[in-house]
């Protein structure tokens, strides 16, 4: 069976790629599609109603059935920011690894006078399977605790993984394998969560 994945990152694409696999799912991304198609605009205002959004809109404009998350971070002394805008946190970059770099220096710089006790933060991320008639298949989400460092830590991973110190692992979560990762993180969980769509 084919899936496609909405969503032209190539880490989320190998991430849900390695995890679909082990239920013989093959994983496609947007950029190996024919043609382009209109991105829709991510307006909700929790990762749930986005990751909903983007699966129908990309089911019903290529006609496959779509899986769509919406991930970020959430600090809990920045109130649960930066949230939605995970992504566009800094609001500078051209590429990914700018914006990457971007956002977690601005992340740090707002919690440079945060003792570590006060940075519990969570990876969060929201699935959505739909169909091309505009049916939600199903929803799921998941959750990673951490902490937030002090500095940057590891290589693995993207966005803010090497910000995240998850405590029983003892490392960020650029710091695991992937292994390691998708067996505990947001998006394994949220992928374990919404298999059931599938008939596993």
């Amino acid at each position: 069976m084919q899936l496609l994945l909405a969503t032209s990152n190539e880490h989320k694409l190998i991430e849900c790629g390695e995890m679909l696999a082990l239920h013989g799912i093959e994983v496609v991304g947007l950029d190996s599609l024919d043609g382009s198609y209109e991105e829709p605009i991510e307006d909700a205002d929790t990762f749930a109603g986005n990751a909903r959004l983007k699966a129908l809109a990309y089911a019903k404009a290529t006609g496959k059935r779509c899986m769509a998350d919406d991930s970020g971070l959430s600090v809990d002394v920045l109130g649960g920011k930066p949230g939605v805008y995970s992504a566009r946190f800094a609001g500078v970059g051209t590429t990914r690894e700018e914006r990457d770099s971007a956002n977690n220096a601005l992340l740090l710089s707002k919690l440079q006078h945060t003792s570590e006790s006060e940075r519990s933060a969570r990876f969060v991320c929201a699935m959505c399977v739909a169909d091309p008639d505009g049916t939600v298949v199903g929803e799921s989400e998941g959750t990673f605790e951490g902490v937030i460092t002090l500095e940057p830590r590891g290589t693995n991973g993207f966005g803010y993984d090497p910000l995240l110190y998850v405590q029983d692992a003892q490392k960020t979560s650029a710091e695991m394998t992937s292994d390691e990762k998708n067996a505990r993180s947001h998006r394994g969980e949220a992928v374990r969560n919404i298999i059931f769509c599938f008939g596993q």
